[in-house]
Parts: structure tokens; sequence; C-alpha cells
């Protein structure tokens, strides 16, 4: 009898901790080619980052896009076409708030029609700040590139100028029960890359590998070298023939160089728990 009690007891406390266990190792990573990700996180909110769903490289964008029924953040690094991408329709389809700088979400509503009242101070930021959004869910703070950011009007507008998008930037995004994911942007390498992991521990890293707009395979090492993540992720490559850099590139590399980050190769659509 005493036993059966024990073994009951000891029963209960297991069925007690599985659903933490299951809630802590529930962050997904979704890639939809070039620089845009899905995020969702263990409570079941989901991010986008810089989602031009419909890129070259995705031969499924217009089905994804048609899919994405749920988004309650947009995160856009900078104002370029291959990075709004379809931030404007998913938002006015899923309600989603942007968060991007002040000045790129001013222009974003002022020249590229996203919804003025899904967007403002509680989601719009600067370089040193950290948001946070969703009830606790997230942090997100802003991280400086070395690039540019000018917006032009949708495709078919009679507004054919070009437009001011503030300053370029990446996004580290901390998850509550989950990974801290730095995405960088459109960028080159950049010493300060190394401050990164004084203030956090970076879980995963999104990197440009790409070339000829961004750093390169090689210089994308030495970025991964400063910020030291436990696994970094190559992105904005192969979209167009002129983003030459590789994979296989980045990793033997970092394999030369006794680099302790795992290079992870996405194929697109695919998602990972993280």
């Amino acid at each position: 009898m005493m036993l059966r009690k024990i073994r009951n007891s000891l029963l209960l406390a297991l069925l007690l901790c599985l659903p933490l266990v299951a809630v802590a190792a529930n962050t997904e990573l979704t890639w939809y080619g070039h620089a845009a990700f899905k995020i969702t996180t263990p409570a079941g909110k989901v991010l986008l980052i810089d989602p031009w769903i419909t890129n070259p490289a995705n031969k499924n964008g217009k089905e994804d896009l048609a899919r994405l029924d749920k988004a309650d953040l947009i995160l856009v690094t900078h104002g370029h076409f291959d990075h709004v991408g379809n931030s404007t329709e998913i938002a006015k389809k899923t309600g989603a708030k942007l968060v991007t700088t002040f000045d790129l979400g001013k222009a974003m509503a002022t020249y590229g029609g996203y919804p003025k009242e899904q967007m403002g101070y509680d989601t719009q930021g600067n370089f040193g700040g950290e948001l946070t959004l969703l009830d606790g869910e997230v942090k997100i703070a802003f991280i400086p590139a070395i690039h540019s950011s000018t917006i032009m009007a949708p495709e078919g507008s009679a507004d054919k100028d070009i437009h001011d998008g503030g300053n370029p930037g990446g996004f580290l995004i901390t998850v509550k029960n989950g990974p801290a994911i730095y995405h960088t942007g459109d960028t080159d390498v950049f010493s300060d890359m190394a401050l990164i992991r004084q203030f956090h521990k970076v879980d995963v890293m999104l990197a440009a590998i790409g070339g000829h707009f961004t750093m390169g395979p090689q210089r994308a090492a030495e970025a991964v070298k400063l910020v030291d993540p436990g696994m970094v992720i190559p992105m904005h490559f192969g979209t167009f023939p002129i983003l030459d850099g590789t994979p296989n590139a980045l990793e033997k590399i970092l394999t030369d160089h006794h680099s302790r980050t795992k290079v992870k190769t996405m194929a697109i659509g695919a998602s990972i728990k993280l």
C-alpha cells in the first residue's frame, strides 16, 4: 500500500513537470528565404522579421503569404524593398503592430501605406533602446547596422521618388522561456558587435552572408567571432546571382578558425525548434 502511494506521488509530480518542459523548448523559427523569418514564441505569439515572403528564392511565396493569417508584430530592419517586403499587406490582414525606428515607421506609413493606427511609441524605438512587448513575452533591442535605408511607394503608385528611411539596423529579440535571437539586418561587420554579448548572450545569430550589398562569408565569420552566438543561421544569399556568398564558405572559415559556433543552414520554408 505504501509503495503504491509513493509510486502515484512520483507519477503526479512527473505529470506536473511535463508541461513546463514543453513550454520552455517551444520557440519555433521559420525561414522564408532572403532575410524573412517568422518567430513563434512558447505562448503562440507570432513575430515576422523583414517579411518579403514572395521573394524570388521562395517558390511557394504566394501560398505562404496567403496562409499567414496571424501576426502580432512585424519587425523591419530598414526601408529597402527586399526587407519591407509584404509588410503592409500582412499588417492590413492581421492587425500586426510595426516595430521599427521612429523614422522608418513614419516613412512606411507615409509612403508605403502601413496602417498608422498599428504603430506608435509603444512599438517604435531607436538604437540603444529596448522594448518589452506582448505582455512581457518578448524584449526587442535596436542594434545599429552599417548599410543604408531608403523607401519607395508600392509598385503602381504615382510617387516614384526615393524617400529617406532613417538609419538601418538589426534586432536582438529575447523570448521569454526561449532564446535570444540576433537578426543582423543588412550590414558589414563592425567592431561594436562585440558589445552585444556584453549585455546578453546570443543563442542564435541570423547573419547576412551574400556579399555585394552586405558582408560576405569572410566578413560574416568575423562578425560571428565578435558576437559569439551558440548558432549562426546564414541568410540574404542566393536570392539573386550577385548574392553569391554560401553557407559552406562561412562554415569552412569558422571551422578553420576553431569557432565554437555551430552553422545551421535552413531550407526555405523550413522550421526549427529552438
